[in-house]
Order: C-alpha cells, then sequence, then structure tokens
C-alpha cells in the first residue's frame, strides 16, 4: 500500500468524540489550499456510517456552504432524524471555526429483492490504453505557473486515466460528454462501507470539469473561479473500488455562473453502481486594471 493510499484510508478513520458527534483530519487528499469536496462528503458519510451498523447507503444530497479550511480539524455531529424498518435517515453537519461548512443527509436501506433494470455501459477503449494522471501531469508541468506545480505533480491515492485527455491550457472547444477510468488499489478487502466512501470521495474528480469543456475550460488558465456548490449520490450495486471503473459524465447544461453535471459509474463487467450528479459555480474572472 503507498503511503498516500493508507492517509486516505486513516483520513476516512474518523475519531469519535462523543455520541453522534466526530473529528476529522483536514488536511491531505487532493489539494493543500483547501478542503477537497470529495474529502468532506467522504468523511460525513462515514460519520454517518457510524452510526447505522446494519444497513447500507442508497444515496445522499449535500450542499457546500464554506470552503474547508486544511490546516485544522472538521467536527461532524449527525443528527440521527428516523431509524425505520425499512429505512434509515441521518443528517450531518460539519463545522469549522464555529461555522457550518457542509451538510449531508443520507438515506440507508435494508437489503431487498426487486425487478432489476439498467442502461447498458458504454463502450469506451479499457484503461491500459491512456496515460495515467501523474505521467499526464509530468509531461505537462512546464505549462503550470511555477506556484502551482509542487501541488499539481504530488502524488495522490486514487489511480485516474482519462479517455482522450484534453490540453490543460489551451484546450479545444469540446463536447461536454467525456470518460475516465478510476480506482484504488488500496481498497480491496475493505468493507462495504469504506468502498462507499471511497467511491463518493472519488466522485467529485473531473465532474465540475465536464460544463467547462464546451467553453474552451480549464481550471490552469486562470480564467475562470471554479466550485462545487452540491453534491449528490445514488448507490446502486456492491462496489469494490480496487478494480478499475468507468466514470461516464456529461454536463447538460450551463449559464448564471454555474454548471450543471452528470455522471454514471459502471463497474469494468458493466454493472453500474452508482450514479452522481453536481452543480458547480464557474464564475468568469476579470483581469484586473
Amino acid at each position: 500500500m503507498t503511503a498516500v493510499a493508507e492517509e486516505l484510508l486513516d483520513l476516512l478513520d474518523i475519531e469519535q468524540l462523543e455520541v453522534d458527534l466526530f473529528r476529522g483530519i483536514g488536511s491531505g487528499g487532493e489539494t493543500t489550499t483547501r478542503i477537497f469536496g470529495g474529502h468532506v462528503i467522504a468523511q460525513a458519510l462515514m460519520a454517518a456510517y457510524r452510526t447505522v451498523p446494519d444497513r447500507l447507503c442508497h444515496s445522499l444530497h449535500a450542499y457546500f456552504i464554506r470552503p474547508g479550511d486544511p490546516s485544522i480539524p472538521v467536527i461532524y455531529q449527525v443528527d440521527r432524524a428516523r431509524d425505520g424498518g425499512s429505512f434509515t435517515t441521518r443528517r450531518v453537519v460539519a463545522i469549522q471555526h464555529g461555522k457550518q461548512i457542509f451538510n449531508l443527509s443520507a438515506s440507508f436501506h435494508v437489503a431487498e429483492e426487486g425487478w432489476e433494470y439498467q442502461h447498458p455501459m458504454p463502450d469506451a477503449d479499457t484503461p491500459e490504453n491512456w496515460p495515467d494522471r501523474p505521467a499526464l501531469r509530468a509531461a505537462n508541468v512546464e505549462k503550470i505557473p511555477e506556484k502551482y506545480r509542487e501541488d499539481f505533480l504530488r502524488e495522490r491515492p486514487i489511480e485516474i486515466r482519462e479517455i482522450e485527455p484534453r490540453d490543460l491550457i489551451e484546450p479545444d472547444r469540446a463536447d461536454d460528454r467525456n470518460q475516465l477510468w478510476f480506482r484504488m488499489e488500496a481498497a480491496r478487502g475493505q468493507g462495504p462501507q469504506m468502498q462507499h466512501c471511497l467511491l463518493a470521495y472519488a466522485s467529485d474528480m473531473n465532474l465540475l470539469g465536464s460544463s467547462l469543456r464546451p467553453h474552451g475550460l480549464t481550471w490552469f488558465q486562470g480564467k475562470v473561479m471554479t466550485a462545487s456548490l452540491d453534491h449528490a449520490m445514488w448507490f446502486h450495486a456492491p462496489i469494490e473500488f480496487s478494480d478499475w471503473h468507468l466514470y461516464d459524465l456529461d454536463a447538460p447544461w450551463t449559464g448564471g455562473g454555474r454548471g450543471f453535471n452528470r455522471g454514471l459509474i459502471y463497474s469494468q463487467t458493466g454493472q453500474l453502481v452508482a450514479s452522481v450528479t453536481q452543480e458547480g459555480l464557474m464564475r468568469p474572472l476579470k483581469k484586473r486594471g
């Protein structure tokens, strides 16, 4: 297991302070300047799971309220909204500096039998045909402003291989639909709750970027301010995130300084395991005179 993979697993092993009150590490993960959205989603889901021992999450809905400060821990307060015969509901509030930075509602369901149907997995070249993220970034590091290069090249726990990756600085306008493969080999042997939290963490990757594609934008150009505004996720099938999964993404609408993004996550065998939606800020940055 790599050090960064072990760090992510430790990050999700949140500390219990009191009944329904937990503390999570704020530093680590994808960024150093602010807490990565998937980081707080995954920790909040884990906090909810610590109060639901006997059933799995089937959906979560969350709002990002303030930027997270990676220099201090995050406090997660769980509200046991309902414990029903088939469904359990939890609300989790994430707090830093005495203020809410994020809140999440999650629903948990007992295992039941029912009719089954799904859209087929789209055709996609296998992950072996595409460069991994470290190789892609190393080849483009000279295009990135020097102050961002260390963070840009930092090792990360989730392995990503984008299908037909775009130029980071001068991309052509492109169709909003895009795809990537991702996995975390260190997820092997983890329980279903941790598998959910790891996939929730990874689900925030590249998602908002779908709405930038039709406009020929990336984060590295200095033309757009981006931030996740909300996040929703539905879990459909058992997950083994040590195996490759296809993330099929699109963004059917942008406007008013926001973009709406969607994603379907398939196992490599073609099973639809999760669905994701997110609205993100994409505000034009004006040059200072």
